[in-house]
């Protein structure tokens, strides 16, 4: 953390509780003031590209599918239009640990510079809802005082209208966040046709609805400060040369108030005290304490502070994006042996990824021996074994599969399927069925052998699947 250099009267109270929680325990409610500056129109263009994305997304399809589908019901998830199921797992789970990485990477490097700038709850809440709260109720200063007034006719209307336009909002918000899960075509049937027919999915949209209702209705920054664990791993995560909304206590201290017409003290630095920085900050933390588990980096201090010190003629940059060895030693940002460590870690495990979903297989499968048996005796020159074959296709095409034996085996046995000539795979779904591997004795030198099953389309090989052949015990074995 970077430590200022307070007042004599200043405390540190601060460090004993979170900004919104009052010496009591209570919550102390965040009327943040409205920003302006450089940073906000920034972000604010920002935040128009990621509403944009969020309501196209669903309707965007690769190759007959949605670009990105999480459908956690079905254990079914399309990325860049390729679909994955559990038997993807692992992939999965290397994707994890290369995002695990890469936010240490980046927060490493960068600090809180995705939660203040595409953080989906910092950009719904600060520049949707939040913008719609000071449409209908005004300013900070403004919404204070209407808290305080007694209920009257015009605050029922201006809270019944706020209110009802968040939940309007957060309806339309769960219905593109429902699009994410089940897809969009699913999302117009429950749309369109009759409630009775879509209950769950009926319910489902009002239950999120509900809860981003209730998140940015009255929870609002304590998900931020409560819930994510993001910005508790902060103090983990962050050393003294990563980036960070920073206040320069070398530049700004001690701080005295500013008094027009009247020359500054020579030892007193260029903070005047305003509370301007305070004042606009979501979270409700004055900056100048230093770095915060409560700050998201939105830079809203940053064009707060800007702003008064052009207007009392100093230099802007008081509070800025810095390091912590920046503001105490004079230092630039640089990139540390540590974040090259972890760039060449991400890059490696990238590559595996990119790797193992280039080498994906559209269709795969599992072989298993039927258990409690072991081998059948067909007269008295052939073997057999009992298999099951779960069969998985990850195509948009209907497909008969058909099984043949691999290798050595090709000319020696055959496969016999139970009940049917081919499995018949339907589109992004799975099957199962039961064969026969029939092998001659002479064949069978072994108590167990491998033989590779191969699965073909027409005359077109899809994969192999290898599996072993168990036979009877013998001395030479």
């Amino acid at each position: 953390m970077i430590e200022t250099k307070p007042n004599d009267e200043q405390t540190e109270s601060f460090r004993d509780r979170l900004a919104t929680v009052d010496e009591k325990g209570k919550r102390k409610w965040v009327f943040a003031q409205k920003p302006k500056g450089k940073f906000y129109n920034i972000r604010t263009l920002v935040s128009l590209g990621f509403f944009a994305l969020f309501i196209a997304i669903p309707f965007i399809k690769l190759n007959g599918r949605p670009l990105f589908l999480f459908n956690i019901p079905e254990s079914k998830f399309i990325i860049f239009g390729k679909i994955f199921w559990p038997q993807d797992f692992f992939i999965f789970g290397l994707t994890m640990v290369t995002f695990i990485i890469f936010i240490v990477l980046f927060t490493a490097a960068f600090g809180r510079l995705f939660c203040g700038w595409v953080c989906p709850q910092t950009i719904f809440m600060e520049m949707l809802f939040r913008k719609v709260e000071y449409l209908i109720e005004g300013d900070a200063a403004k919404q204070k005082l209407l808290k305080k007034s007694p209920w009257t006719a015009e605050k029922i209307r201006k809270k019944a209208t706020k209110h009802t336009v968040f939940f309007i909002l957060a309806f339309i918000i769960a219905n593109f966040f429902l699009a994410y899960i089940i897809g969009i075509d699913e999302l117009k049937k429950i749309i369109s046709e009759p409630v009775s027919e879509h209950m769950v999915g009926f319910l489902s949209l009002l239950l999120f609805a509900g809860i981003f209702y209730g998140v940015y209705a009255s929870f609002r920054e304590q998900v931020c400060t409560v819930v994510c664990p993001y910005g508790r791993l902060q103090s983990v995560l962050l050393d003294r040369n990563s980036m960070i909304v920073a206040y320069d206590y070398k530049r700004g201290e001690p701080r005295e108030k500013f008094k027009k017409n009247v020359a500054a003290e020579i030892n007193t630095g260029d903070c005047i005290d305003c509370f301007q920085c305070v004042k606009v900050c979501p979270t409700g933390i004055d900056i100048r304490n230093g770095t915060q588990m409560e700050c998201v980096g939105c830079t809203a201090c940053i064009d707060a502070c800007d702003k008064m010190m052009t207007a009392v003629q100093r230099p802007k940059g008081l509070i800025r994006y810095a390091s912590e060895n920046g503001i105490s030693e004079g230092k630039k940002l640089r990139f540390t042996g540590r974040m090259k460590f972890y760039t060449l870690l991400l890059i490696i495990l990238s590559g595996i990824l990119t790797l193992l979903l280039l080498s994906r297989k559209d269709i795969d499968g599992t072989i298993l021996r039927t258990k409690g048996l072991t081998y059948q005796e067909r007269g008295t020159d052939s073997l057999s074994n009992l298999f099951n074959i779960k069969v998985i296709n990850k195509t948009i095409k209907d497909m008969p599969v058909t099984l043949r034996l691999e290798g050595d085996a090709l000319n020696e046995g055959k496969i016999e399927l139970v009940g049917a000539s081919a499995i018949h795979l339907k589109q992004e779904d799975q099957a199962t069925g039961s064969f026969f591997v029939v092998l001659p004795r002479k064949f069978v030198t072994k108590r167990k052998i491998k033989i590779g099953i191969g699965l073909y389309s027409g005359d077109k090989k899809i994969t192999e699947l290898n599996t072993n052949f168990t036979g009877p015990f013998t001395r030479n074995n």
